[in-house]
């Protein structure tokens, strides 16, 4: 048996990246590498990163809260947001809407000038339990090839447009940051998901040098699978829509865990309403493991996945990795 503590890779953004480092955040013997999304262009992530020209952080502060080893003041006041709803046609909004932990992080890149010393700075003042790594520091935009052809610019407006995406790109070169490549190069499992398929993880994957170094990688790759599609992104995807998007833009996958959890008639009705739909399997046969697990959460008739639930999986997983 190997001894070495697992170096766990998460690749992800948004909330669902979130919940996972929540989950696994205790887990003994394992380092864990979050590789997160600064391809948001929405709210006040947006609007600071227009105003200052710099990587989107959002979801960097999400991960930074999820991985923090401890509630605190500071990790409280950093999911604060300033009340009011920015007017879209007024160029001077003051702190109306933002994130105070948006600006904080801000604040500590403009005052170092750089964006990976700021989230090191909070990393240590917040005792986060793993190593937090942009894609990339470039500022960037996403864009999406619709099934039609239609191509549409932008990450908060890709599910917008009631059409399935085919595919998502950059128009830019964009150069993935050293860590990032380094630590896929050193993992021994990469973890994809949950989330938003082409809005939070495929905007890490097709970055060319994380594309390369993955397909190069002998990591055990494992997908956290959505539970409901995603209106806008994933209409009536199956798993294995999800699981062949993954693959089409870069992802290697050994296994597929899914949740097994039976979802309460009313929060099927509210979510269908919405255009939202439980994520089937629909073959029999698969190139790659399918586990079915139990992983949800259904408090505030939410369907949501569990960060207790996938800590207990992930001890499983990774323990039957290790040997």
């Amino acid at each position: 048996m190997n001894n070495n503590p697992l170096k766990v890779v998460v690749i992800g953004g948004g909330h669902g990246q979130s919940v996972i480092l929540r989950g696994i955040k205790f887990i003994q013997d394992i380092q864990i590498s979050a590789i997160v999304t600064v391809a948001d262009d929405g709210g006040s992530t947006g609007r600071l990163r227009r105003q200052f020209h710099i990587p989107a952080m959002g979801d960097i502060r999400a991960v930074l809260i999820a991985l923090a080893e401890s509630e605190t003041l500071l990790k409280n006041l950093m999911e604060y947001r300033f009340e009011g709803d920015p007017d879209p046609d007024q160029e001077d909004q003051g702190v109306m809407g933002h994130n105070l932990g948006n600006l904080i992080l801000t604040a500590l890149t403009q005052s170092c000038g750089s964006f990976l010393e700021s989230i090191g700075i909070l990393s240590k003042i917040l005792n986060v339990r793993g190593d937090i790594i942009p894609a990339t520091t470039q500022v960037i935009t996403l864009f999406a090839r619709m099934a039609d052809g239609t191509i549409v610019r932008g990450e908060s407006n890709i599910p917008n447009m009631n059409n399935r995406i085919d595919t998502v790109f950059y128009q830019e070169t964009v150069k993935a940051s050293e860590k990032a490549v380094r630590a896929i190069r050193e993992a021994d499992v990469i973890i994809y998901g949950i989330g938003s398929i082409f809005t939070s993880i495929l905007p890490n994957l097709i970055i060319p040098e994380i594309a390369e170094a993955i397909r190069q990688s002998d990591a055990y790759g494992v997908y956290l699978c959505n539970a409901m599609s995603q209106p806008g992104e994933t209409d009536d995807f199956t798993m294995e829509d999800h699981v062949d998007a993954l693959i089409r833009h870069g992802a290697k996958i050994n296994e597929v865990l899914v949740a097994q959890d039976p979802i309460p008639d009313a929060i099927l009705t509210r979510y269908a309403k919405e255009g939202g739909r439980p994520v089937r399997i629909v073959q029999e046969e698969h190139a790659y493991q399918v586990t079915p697990v139990p992983l949800l959460d259904f408090s505030d008739d939410l369907v949501r996945h569990d960060a207790d639930k996938i800590r207990h999986c992930m001890q499983q997983l990774l323990a039957k990795i290790k040997e």
